[in-house]
């Protein structure tokens, strides 16, 4: 009589079930399923803060030693946008003149011609105040990014001596993968939004401001009728 093949040695069935029997880890005190995604918590979405006031007072006052940085910052950033937006008006005289010679020749007028030598002295100056305006913004991202890395590094020291505070029943109730998302992530998020979100706002309000006033500059009722004929398309979404 041949002997039974044991269980090991059965051929298993494309797409069956057979699959050996592996144990399932229950994870030590504080264990959640889904848990464990590692220090950034990938595929779970940021959490919002509570309080939005309460949370920007707790970050100003870590910028409060600062002061005098952000406001190197916030001159950086007017003077480059001042020249950005500048720069537009002097292009437009050279395409003045330009179109004025092209229009003189095409009329058949005998003394017209173009006048290169001024355009010329035009684009010096544009190529001028682009790099200006380059140079400034450099100085502001500089800077920005000093705040930032020391705000930082401040929040770094404060959360370590922190966690040596706690208790041990902190530890666990929570998650290694959680704990570390706090030290870890959450404060290179702050580090991002100082270095970026907050340049950006500086130059957005200052660049809204500079334009506004630059195109009441060049006719102030075509910038009104503008500015109406967009706040009526935004109200009426």
């Amino acid at each position: 009589m041949k002997s039974q093949p044991s269980a090991s040695q059965r051929p298993v069935k494309p797409g069956g079930n057979d699959r050996p029997a592996t144990s399932r880890s229950t994870g030590g005190p504080g264990f959640r399923p889904g848990a464990g995604r590692g220090p950034m918590h990938m595929g779970m979405p940021a959490e919002k803060p509570k309080n939005f006031k309460v949370t920007f007072k707790r970050l100003a006052k870590y910028l409060q030693p600062r002061r005098f940085a952000l406001t190197a910052v916030f001159c950086t950033a007017v003077i480059s946008t001042v020249f950005s937006i500048v720069s537009p008006k002097f292009l437009g005289r050279a395409t003045t003149k330009l179109f004025e010679g092209l229009m003189g020749k095409m009329r058949g007028i005998p003394e017209a011609a173009i006048d290169f030598d001024y355009i010329l002295r035009i684009v010096i100056i544009l190529a001028g105040l682009y790099i200006v305006s380059a140079v400034f913004m450099f100085i502001q991202q500089f800077i920005m990014a000093g705040i930032a890395q020391k705000t930082v590094y401040d929040l770094r020291e404060e959360v370590s001596a922190k966690l040596t505070r706690l208790p041990l029943k902190y530890f666990d109730s929570k998650t290694h993968g959680e704990i570390l998302s706090r030290v870890t992530n959450d404060i290179d998020l702050v580090s991002t939004t100082l270095q970026q979100s907050v340049a950006q706002i500086i130059t957005a309000v200052v660049t809204l401001v500079g334009v506004i006033i630059m195109m009441l500059s060049i006719n102030w009722l075509l910038t009104l009728i503008t500015i109406l004929s967009n706040l009526l398309h935004t109200a009426a979404r």
